[in-house]
């Protein structure tokens, strides 16, 4: 049977699971379940005897704000609102308006050619935002009429949208790789040249599955007749609406690929390119500063909210000694090593349904890493295979916020059975991405690689 100690840890994960569901804010949830559970532990120990491992005494209050104040003074994740402010500029720069423009003209006479125009967009915001929710609605705005106009159904064009937005995620610069990058202590750099090569093959195969339907039934991506001629003119607009956006992918991600800047520098770097985008476009004033400014504080301060709830939850939880335990319990599954790790994917993929990829990353990630670690896995192909499987999350209902954030915009024709309906071939899709990217370790680990001179 459990230890005492045990069966606190598993009290504390059941509250937590449990009361996520009142609504009420995860932030203080998270900080109120460990004070909670803080103080009744020491009382336990102190009055009843109880085995409480290594939670004892009132000392655990002090660790706490050590910790919290360490996870302050990180200097990897001032990264943080520097991406969150390169994101929220872009969407304000009128990059994406000009891109869609540009590809509906010159994509849109083929069927199921829109589509691959908003999913070829979505990599390029990917690469260069990594924001999900302003992604999606502005993919939303920019292109769901314009589908629904040339006979799109409407859970097609909803499952398109979803899936183009949540590359974001996923493709660096990614708000999530840097987070999980703290939290197991690895290079942030090398997360994300690990994640490219997976995060693009995944809006490839997205391409694919939409080329390949729009092949099988026409029907659902009739092309306009009033699209104008194919002309040099109409090419060369194309490719100047992309070369801004590819320049500042370059700026950023090369810049760190290449040694040249950290991920914070880079971050920096992106911040400044987006405004000098948006001023180029001529979108750049004191209203749209401020704007961004202020969604950058709120988005801020909501992930660090979390993250020092989490940070509290985790000094809790360890020193009962969870740690261990949850390791006991996973290295105990009468599995293989990679057997194991299937359970631990199925474990995040199923925790998507209820929970943001927020906390799974803050609190299950740093549970997970050393097993994985001890079972002789690289942790940055882990990290990347954890983060593709946590991308469903943003897909799969009742919590996932790519469907809220499209059902906010899309116009009254589309029902939200429609969204749940068009996004199930993509959450499919993106489960074959996490068995490709099992399967075959080099599609996360060649990168890396070469840029030690290994490969």
């Amino acid at each position: 049977m459990f230890a005492t100690n045990e069966l606190i840890v598993i009290a504390m994960l059941c509250s937590f699971i449990l009361l996520i569901f009142t609504g009420f804010p995860v932030a203080w949830l998270l900080a109120g379940i460990s004070v909670v559970f803080s103080v009744g532990s020491i009382i336990a120990f102190q009055y009843f005897d109880v085995d409480t491992y290594f939670l004892t005494d009132w000392s655990i209050f002090g660790v706490m704000v050590q910790r919290i104040y360490a996870q302050m003074t990180n200097w990897v994740l001032v990264a943080l609102p520097m991406f969150i402010f390169m994101g929220l500029m872009l969407e304000r720069s009128g990059v994406a308006e000009r891109l869609m423009r540009n590809f509906v003209s010159l994509f849109g006479r083929f069927h199921g050619g829109l589509g691959v125009a908003v999913i070829t967009i979505g990599i390029l915001l990917a690469a260069s935002t990594g924001i999900v929710g302003a992604s999606v609605v502005l993919l939303a705005m920019l292109s769901l009429p314009v589908m629904l106009e040339q006979k799109y159904s409407p859970a097609f064009a909803s499952g398109i949208v979803c899936s183009a937005g949540t590359l974001g995620i996923l493709i660096p610069p990614s708000i999530m790789l840097i987070i999980m990058a703290d939290q197991l202590s690895l290079a942030v750099g090398d997360l994300f040249m690990g994640a490219l090569i997976p995060g693009v093959m995944l809006g490839l195969m997205y391409i694919v599955y939409v080329m390949v339907i729009s092949w099988l039934k026409p029907s659902m991506s009739t092309p306009p007749d009033n699209l104008p001629p194919i002309t040099a003119k109409l090419l060369w607009d194309t490719l100047s609406a992309i070369l801004p956006t590819l320049g500042l992918i370059l700026a950023v991600l090369g810049s760190i690929f290449f040694g040249i800047a950290t991920p914070t520098e880079a971050a920096g770097v992106g911040a400044l390119g987006a405004s000098v985008l948006a001023a180029l476009n001529g979108r750049l004033n004191a209203e749209v500063v401020k704007d961004v400014c202020i969604k950058t504080t709120l988005t801020t301060a909501f992930v660090f909210g979390i993250f020092l709830g989490a940070t509290a939850f985790a000094v809790v939880m360890r020193s009962l000694g969870g740690d261990e335990f949850i390791g006991s319990l996973l290295q105990g599954i009468p599995l293989s090593p990679e057997g194991i790790v299937v359970v631990i994917l199925l474990i995040a993929f199923v925790a998507g349904f209820f929970l943001d990829w927020l906390e799974i990353s803050l609190i299950l990630l740093p549970l997970v890493g050393p097993v994985v670690s001890n079972l002789g896995f690289d942790l940055t192909w882990f990290v990347v295979l954890f983060a593709l499987a946590l991308q469903t999350s943003f897909l799969t209902p009742p919590v996932g916020f790519s469907l809220f954030y499209l059902k906010g915009v899309a116009p009254p024709e589309i029902k939200t059975s429609d969204i749940y309906k068009g996004v199930i071939p993509f959450i499919l899709i993106q489960l074959t991405a996490v068995a490709l990217v099992f399967f075959w370790k080099d599609l996360v680990l060649w990168l890396p690689s070469v840029r030690y001179g290994a490969g």
